[in-house]
This record gives structure tokens, sequence and C-alpha cells, in this order.
């Protein structure tokens, strides 16, 4: 426990910034299966995963040995813009639900895309420079993932464009706008730009898209353009790579008053922020250094890990990617358009799923009017105004702290604010009318997307 006063915020110093990212895997018990690739129902190969992504982060994303990785020196310069970024100790949250629990948020909305996604964004962006590409391309959810790949994008001298969820551009248009000010391209998916769009749009009309869609028309155009390859903003190895910074800032943070946490929540659609946020933790926990418990939350909507199935799945909706081990609905799957944009995916990182398969961590799954009734509970003590994403993760801390009240128990709980709320005012205006509405796939509505899981051998236990 702490052996002095804990400050409001916790600042790191520049020197203090993480200077290599943290791979997990390297602690891991059971890696996750290789991606498989559909036309030979082989293991895909450095080679084979090139025409889509930049060289390096496919080497990181086959890395399964060192512990540490060093950033260099061009990403560490764009990441002193931003970071360290601060752990605030939720005094008046506290406060408010009377428990007797501590809790601390890592705030990475604090940089002008206005969340986490910034740490892979530019640590993308150099690679793709560096390795002399002209362009790069990618999707976007709710369109966090979208600003902060258009400002590296920008700063990097690339050429981007981005497929942002159809529902997301209709209802965020000034998020929209941020990513074009930074010079970027805007195409709402399903679009008829692209083969798979075009595919998605026959079948679905009046689909307001997925991000397995968006994905599907971002890997089209990298694969059918010269000197260009696709980014992803989540679920890939290297991407939750990029993210450990946010854990090892965390746990450098509480180390300096003597806190370990007991239990760590973050917000779970691709898997990024959240396996960023536990991966130092998570390692430690491997190695039976610890017992923290690691709690990953997902909207109802979309209940990819409470509800999904683990098995080898496309990455996307048109079936064109390889194919990866995770919890999954289906590719096929189509999400109600929930304000929880960056959260709208069918399947989940391999590395979440193998953890969460393995019992290392555990899955809850929230409605959105609970999570707004967090939001808003948050933003008029803490005075932050959280994203949707986020507040996933702040509705089950609450509940946590409010278990810690009822128990009276002491518990130290972390949990991952991922980005601010201010391009989502529809949402709340919705929560604030009293007009939201919750919706959850019945059963019946998940065996339709889980119809959509390719029959091959490695499902079949052929290989």
């Amino acid at each position: 426990m702490a052996t002095k006063q804990i400050p409001y915020k916790i600042y790191l110093s520049e020197e203090e910034m993480p200077k290599a990212w943290y791979n997990v895997k390297a602690h891991m018990k059971t890696q996750h299966p290789p991606f498989i690739d559909p036309a030979t129902q082989r293991p895909c190969t450095a080679s084979g995963l090139a025409p889509v992504f930049c060289d390096e982060c496919i080497e990181q994303e086959l890395n399964e040995r060192d512990e540490h990785i060093p950033i260099p020196q061009g990403i560490l310069d764009f990441y002193r813009m931003f970071r360290p970024s601060p752990l605030v100790r939720a005094y008046c949250l506290e406060g408010l639900l009377g428990t007797p629990a501590q809790i601390y948020y890592k705030f990475e909305g604090n940089n002008t895309s206005g969340s986490h996604k910034l740490n892979s964004a530019a640590a993308q962006a150099y690679y793709a420079k560096k390795q002399g590409l002209k362009s790069i391309t990618t999707e976007t959810g709710a369109g966090q993932w979208g600003t902060a790949l258009a400002m590296a994008a920008a700063y990097y001298g690339l050429q981007l464009d981005v497929y942002m969820v159809k529902v997301s551009a209709e209802q965020k248009p000034y998020r929209r706008e941020v990513i074009r000010t930074y010079g970027a391209n805007v195409i709402p998916s399903p679009s008829d730009t692209t083969n798979a769009g075009r595919k998605i749009l026959s079948e679905f009309p009046g689909t307001g898209g997925s991000l397995g869609c968006a994905i599907s028309e971002a890997v089209e155009k990298a694969l059918t353009s010269d000197s260009c390859r696709y980014v992803l903003g989540s679920v890939l190895d290297h991407v939750l790579l990029h993210q450990s910074v946010i854990g090892l800032e965390s746990r450098t943070a509480l180390e300096k008053y003597g806190v370990q946490p007991d239990t760590v929540i973050g917000c779970v659609g691709g898997g990024s922020n959240f396996g960023g946020l536990i991966a130092p933790y998570m390692g430690d926990k491997l190695d039976g250094k610890n017992d923290i418990d690691f709690i990953g939350v997902e909207p109802a909507s979309c209940p990819s890990l409470t509800r999904g199935k683990f098995v080898y799945d496309f990455c996307d909706s048109a079936q064109i990617t390889p194919l990866a081990k995770m919890y999954t609905l289906g590719c096929g799957f189509m999400p109600s358009p929930n304000h929880a944009g960056g959260l709208r995916y069918h399947g989940m990182s391999p590395i979440v799923s193998q953890l969460y398969h393995d019992g290392y961590l555990r899955a809850v799954s929230v409605e959105q009017s609970k999570v707004f009734e967090a939001a808003v509970m948050f933003a008029r003590c803490e005075g932050i105004l959280p994203a949707p994403e986020s507040a996933h993760a702040i509705r089950v801390a609450v509940d946590e702290a409010l278990r810690c009240k009822k128990e009276g128990k002491k518990k130290v709980i972390l949990f991952g604010l991922t980005g601010t709320g201010y391009f989502d005012l529809a949402a709340y205006k919705q929560y604030n009318d009293g007009t939201m509405t919750d919706t959850v796939p019945t059963d019946a509505d998940l065996e339709r997307g889980f119809a959509t899981i390719p029959d091959c051998p490695v499902n079949e236990g052929l290989l």
C-alpha cells in the first residue's frame, strides 16, 4: 500500500517515458495459433503478409521471443508531443461512491486525436515512411483511429485514405472533418469505391456498416494501389505491442507510491487499449508474480468474448484477410448501430482471446444506457467527458468500487480512460433526452453470424 500522499495527477518526466515496448507474448504459456492463409490453409509467412502490412510491423507481429522491443528515436520524437500521459487518482469519484477502494485511471485523451490510438498510429506511419511507401490506408470506427493516423500521416508525409464506418461518419460529421483537416481522404463504408463495398451493399442494403466492412475496403485499396500498405488500429499483435506504453507508464507511476493494482479494467472492441494497459502486469501474472483480476468490458450489442466462439475466422466482412484464431461472432455479424463505434467489431485480438481462453482474464458485457449513466456520473464529478468506448470501463470500475463498499474491501482499481467524447454529443443528447435504447442480439441473431464462420480444415481439426 502507498507510503506517502498520492497526488490527484501523477505525472512522469520525459526521461521516464518508456524507451522500449513490452511484448507480452514472450511470457505467454500458450501462444495463440498463427494466422492462416485461406488459399493454402497453411500458416501465413512474413512474405505472405508483405503485400498488406509494413515490413517492420510484420516482424513485430511474428516476434514471440523478445520481451522488450526498442522504440526508434523517430517515434520517440513524435511521442514527446503528448507522452507521458497522466495517471489520475479519482478522488472525486471515490467520494461520490463512498467506496473504500482506490480508483485510478490512465488518461489517454490529452492529445489532439483524443485517444490512445496515436501510440500505434505514430509507429505504423513511421515504419511506412522508413520503408519508402507513398501512401497508407485504414478503417476507423468511432473516428479516433482515423484522426490519430491522419495526424501521423501528416507528420511523416504520407497520403492516407480512411474508410470510416458509415453510421459513425453520419453520427460524427465533425470527427470526419478533423480527419480531412489533417489531409486524409474519408470514405464512408461500405462504399461503391471497392468490390468489397459493392458486395456488402448488395447483400445488406442501407447498412450502417461495421469495422469488418471497413477493413475489407481498406485492405482491397492497399492491395490494388502502388506503394501503399494497410495499417490497422487494433486487433493485431504489433498494435497491442505499441499500446504497451500505456501499461508501462501506469506501472511506473504507481510504483512511485508503492501501489499495486488488484483489478485492471479496460474496454474491449478489438483489444488494443486493453492489451496495452494490461501487458506488463499480465507478463508478471504469467510469471506468477501477481494475481491481478483483469476485466475486459464489451458492449452487450457486440459480445465477442462473452458470447462468441473461439475459432478461426476472417478479420473482415468480405473474407479477404488471413484467418485468425480468436473469439468471434462471425465475420458476417452486423452489430446494431450503438454509439460505441470503436467497439463494434465481430472479433477480438488473438492475444486477448488466447489469454481469455486460458483463464488469465475475464470479460463482462454491458448495455449502452448503463454505460452512459456511468459516463455522465464520471463527467460530473471528474470533469472529463469520456468517449462511449472508455465509459464501458468506467461502468465496471464503478460496479467494482461499489462491490468493495458492500464487502468492506480496500482494493486498488486501475482502468483505462482511452479518450474523450466531445465528438459524441449526439449520443449524449439521446441519453439526456431519455431516447437511448439498448439492443442485445438474440441467440438467433448470433447464429446468423456464426453461420458465416468459414468451414475450413483448421476449424474442423484436420490440420
